[in-house]
């Protein structure tokens, strides 16, 4: 019986583990130690959980046009900080600096700040956030 619950405690443990571990790090995906800066138009706006999601197409550094996916924080750490799903609207013109994917080709992004002309939204920088 003893042997028996010391297996069933092990198992849970183990169990336990494995959800705790579900989390990635940034710098496993992105190259924290590289910028890039983009302009282009906001073609898509995924504002949810566990990440935000902003698609833009901007140029590369060749001039080809790309579509690139840009992840951002979590949409209530977003909210917290004044961006809601409202925020960006398709066809917005955007400048984004960011963490590239350590896989290049595939044009994914971290997003480091974000800064919108038409209006002068800037999100980003650290501290609350959003800039004015």
């Amino acid at each position: 019986m003893t042997r028996k619950l010391a297996l069933l405690v092990l198992a849970g443990a183990c169990l336990l583990g494995v959800t705790a571990s579900a989390h990635h790090s940034q710098a496993a995906q992105y190259d924290t130690s590289k910028m890039v800066k983009i302009e282009g138009t906001l073609v898509q706006f995924q504002f949810r959980n566990p990440h935000t999601f902003v698609h833009v197409e901007a140029p590369d550094d060749k001039g080809v046009v790309q579509r690139w996916s840009i992840e951002w924080g979590g949409a209530g750490q977003l909210t917290f900080q004044g961006v809601t799903r409202t925020t960006l609207k398709y066809g917005d013109v955007v400048v984004i600096t960011a963490n590239p994917s350590r896989t290049p080709d595939d044009h994914k992004l971290h997003m480091v700040t974000l800064k919108r002309a038409s209006d002068g939204f800037g999100w980003g920088a650290r501290a609350g956030e959003v800039v004015d």
